[in-house]
């Protein structure tokens, strides 16, 4: 997608995509990283997610990148967070206790930016890009990443034809494929979660499920 594709949808707060609850998948699935005390947590493409507030709940420091300003502004403003920002590179840093989140692409994104992140959470970001984006996703995930880190990836799986995404149906074979390289690719969980879409149900869908993954470069 477009940079400019997103940037609407933030000006026009068509964010339906933005969850009002934290994810229970997160709540369920976390523990099986195997997280060690205070390690650092980055989420890619984060929104204004309340999943960020959760992670630091837990005692996990959170580095964010996000494309839209608004979004990132909002996760602050509307948490009550005192930040202070500065310039990095191509993209701007935002600073409060507990987080750090970087608002610009993704894809300039460097390891320095996140070296200290030994997980990841990703809910939102490969089911963002459609299909010819993703092996360019997920590559520079990996190469962003230090050693002996893991990632706790969610995606959406629904019948091809129903609706047009994003976010877009992400298969077992094309996640398998994606990170084929890594050591491991594990199914952690699947469940049925139409009828807690609604907005997604009146576009179209017939069958809707949220997949975990653990991965591990």
């Amino acid at each position: 997608m477009e940079p400019e594709f997103w940037h609407q949808r933030w000006q026009e707060n068509q964010i339906g995509f933005h969850q009002d609850r934290v994810n229970e998948t997160l709540e369920h699935c976390f523990p099986l990283l195997t997280p060690r005390p205070g390690e650092h947590v980055f989420v890619p493409l984060c929104g204004k997610s309340l999943d960020m507030l959760w992670l630091q709940e837990q005692g996990h420091p959170v580095t964010g990148v996000e494309l839209s300003p608004l979004a990132v502004e909002g996760f602050f403003r509307e948490n009550g967070l005192r930040y202070r920002s500065l310039r990095s590179g191509d993209l701007s840093r935002h600073d409060a206790t507990g987080f750090t989140l970087y608002c610009g692409d993704f894809f300039d994104l460097q390891p320095v930016d996140v070296h200290s992140c030994t997980l990841v959470y990703d809910r939102a970001a490969l089911v963002a890009f459609p299909p010819e984006m993703r092996p360019r996703y997920a590559a520079h995930l990996l190469g962003l990443l230090p050693a002996g880190a893991r990632i706790l990836l969610v995606t959406l799986a629904y019948p091809g034809g129903e609706m047009e995404g994003p976010p877009f149906s992400v298969e077992e074979e094309e996640v398998r494929s994606l990170f084929d390289g890594c050591s491991t690719v594990r199914a952690l969980r699947s469940r049925d979660v139409l009828e807690s879409e609604p907005k997604l149900r009146a576009r179209g869908l017939s069958a809707l499920r949220e997949e975990a993954w653990l991965i591990r470069p």
